[in-house]
């Protein structure tokens, strides 16, 4: 594979500034044939950069396009959690109604929700999975599993956080 010449490199970037900028233009690269799924070196696709930014009509572009919303960056997050953390309901529901998984990632879209406490995100977080959430023992009756593996192989509780004043 022969690597990429800085004019190339330049063009690639300047697809994730479109991004950024919620620029629709992006979708007819796509259609020429740029990657839907493209990447940049922290592991951002140019749908987690969009939902990041808050820009509902180029996330739904892209999504149309095949764009791979269960993709996690090097920080362990995807598109949903990034909609999530900037509370952009637009952006929230879009992902969800494309199947987006509320729990994927180190730094799921749920885990974000509930360590800020953001209850609106919680409550769309939590419609988006009601028509397919099935409670099992290994759920805690709202779908959500109750446990999952961390980073260095122990496992930890995501029981909701105590609403009773202490830390």
């Amino acid at each position: 594979m022969e690597e990429l010449s800085p004019d190339e490199l330049s063009f690639l970037a300047s697809m994730f500034d479109l991004a950024r900028e919620g620029d629709r233009v992006l979708g007819e690269y796509v259609d020429q044939g740029l990657p839907v799924n493209l990447t940049n070196r922290a592991g951002d696709t140019l749908l987690i950069v969009a939902a990041y930014h808050q820009h509902v009509e180029l996330v739904q572009a892209l999504v149309e396009r095949g764009a791979d919303h269960s993709r996690v960056n090097d920080r362990g997050q995807t598109a949903l959690a990034a909609g999530v953390f900037r509370q952009s309901r637009p952006v929230v529901e879009t992902l969800l109604g494309a199947g987006a998984d509320p729990t994927r990632g180190p730094q799921s879209a749920l885990d974000i929700a509930r360590f800020f406490d953001l209850r609106e995100m919680l409550d769309l977080l939590q419609a988006g999975r009601s028509g397919t959430a099935k409670e099992t023992a290994s759920t805690d009756g709202q779908g959500w599993p109750r446990t999952r593996p961390a980073k260095n192989g122990q496992r930890y509780s995501r029981a909701r956080p105590r609403n009773d004043g202490q830390r």
